[in-house]
């Protein structure tokens, strides 16, 4: 379930999709992803797909945490932002490069299993926020770098405001079913829009997405 043959053999199929940041490679490989799914799930731990976590959650397939981590361009000392932890094993991803990760799930039962993960597994520059990531966290902002594990409508504006100078917000923006990933860069007080890839997600519900009733509806 732990076996580095798996975990090498995960980088190299990441590689031959097109991953070639060797930074976001390097903390993948290090990352033991099997102790962030539910045990009955571990021999599935290392293919690239989603996977089940409580609650209709779910872990990102390796490939699109990949992708999401090599869109933000993290550079070591960099404040991320994430919104919807799960398991916690982006965050861990990120943590491994960047300097310092603030990450907000609103499940309060995923909240405290993905802190006691991280804490257990060494990572003391991640912290797990219980609440509204559609909020963001005003308090700690600007960031350097805002990750949206989960599907909006629309890009949420306070995350648009907590953008620092260069900043990179990557967030799935779409319908509940289908979505594009979008990479937005904050340059002076303009912001620049990219399209990364089509992709599939659960909804993000907050006050600035897709509401709990609407999710329930769907």
């Amino acid at each position: 379930m732990g076996d580095i043959t798996e975990q090498r053999k995960m980088i190299e199929l990441l590689e031959r999709r097109g991953i070639r940041d060797q930074r976001v490679l390097e903390a993948m490989l290090r990352v033991p992803r099997h102790l962030f799914v539910p045990p009955e799930e571990r021999t599935r731990a290392y293919h690239d797909c989603a996977l089940p976590l409580a609650n209709g959650q779910t872990i990102s397939q390796p490939y699109i945490v990949a992708l999401m981590a090599e869109a933000l361009q993290i550079a070591p000392g960099d404040r991320l932002l994430e919104v919807g932890a799960g398991s916690g094993y982006a965050a861990a991803v990120l943590a491994e490069i960047a300097g310092q990760v603030f990450s907000i799930e609103r499940d309060p039962d995923l909240a405290v299993s993905a802190a006691e993960r991280l804490h257990q597994l060494g990572y003391r520059n991640v912290e797990i926020i219980e609440g509204d990531g559609t909020l963001g966290l005003p308090a700690y902002a600007p960031f350097d770098g805002i990750i949206v594990s989960a599907a909006s409508p629309w890009v949420p504006a306070p995350l648009r405001e907590q953008l620092g100078a260069g900043g990179r917000l990557v967030i799935p923006v779409g319908g509940r079913n289908e979505q594009v990933l979008l990479r937005l860069t904050r340059a002076d007080d303009r912001m620049r829009s990219e399209r990364l890839c089509d992709v599939r997600f659960v909804p993000l519900v907050g006050g600035h997405a897709w509401g709990h009733d609407e999710v329930l509806d769907s």
